[in-house]
């Protein structure tokens, strides 16, 4: 049974990516700030093996408790989902220090913190597959959504994908991104709905459900390595 860690897993994206792996047969060690065996969400995932770890990932403790249970309840690591992840839309000269650390924390140390780990591993095996889930944002901003630092953020995430699986192609592990435009999830209340349908050109949202089969997609692929997937309605191709 393959093994894959997601990180930020109760809701929206990071659920639907659970729910997906679970349904192709994956145990799944599941990570976000507050999940715990009898939260909600990991009865809507469904997974008779699942394992549970809470805390921010931002944490270098919580990265270590994550990966030290995937391996002590599975014995191996096969997929890494680096979804967890916070967004703040602003001007730029409106964001706090707090704005600041807040972003870098989750989004790079986060990744850092877990994806060192998990890569050791991963090349001791001699396989395995990250994704990072970042924004078509990060390539194609939209002066209507104003969002410079979750772009900093996500835009070193693409640029460390491509690094990493040039880096790593040669030892049996390959690193790809899901690169989602605005999803239908829980951080976008219903009253923002119609406007944000409107950026993309498909003139509709997406759903989780999108970005999961972009995951389980390039899960399958193991010839593709390095790929940054835009799952965002065609917002990337261009003006409209």
């Amino acid at each position: 049974m393959p093994v894959a860690i997601i990180t930020g897993a109760t809701s929206g994206i990071g659920l639907a990516i659970a729910k997906a792996l679970v349904a192709g047969g994956y145990a799944i060690v599941a990570n976000s700030r507050n999940i715990t065996a009898d939260h909600p969400s990991v009865a809507e995932i469904g997974a008779s093996d699942i394992v549970t770890v809470a805390g921010d990932v931002g944490d270098a403790q919580t990265a270590q408790a994550v990966i030290d249970a995937a391996l002590s309840n599975f014995g191996a690591v096969d997929l890494l989902v680096n979804n967890a992840g916070i967004f703040i839309p602003k001007p730029f000269i409106e964001y706090s220090q707090d704005d600041y650390e807040a972003l870098l924390s989750t989004n790079v140390r986060g990744f850092f913190n877990l994806t060192q780990r998990v890569l050791r591993h991963m090349v001791e095996r001699g396989t395995g597959h990250i994704v990072n889930i970042t924004t078509s944002l990060a390539e194609n901003p939209l002066k209507v959504v104003p969002s410079t630092l979750p772009i900093l953020t996500k835009g070193g995430l693409n640029a460390i994908t491509h690094a990493l699986a040039l880096e790593y192609a040669d030892q049996g592990v390959r690193i790809n991104a899901v690169s989602p435009g605005i999803i239908r999830t829980p951080m976008h209340p219903d009253a923002q709905h119609d406007f944000l349908a409107t950026l993309s050109p498909m003139g509709r949202m997406g759903d989780a459900e999108d970005v999961a089969q972009a995951v389980l997609y390039l899960e399958n692929s193991p010839f593709v390595t390095g790929e940054i997937m835009h799952v965002d309605g065609g917002a990337s191709v261009g003006r409209w």
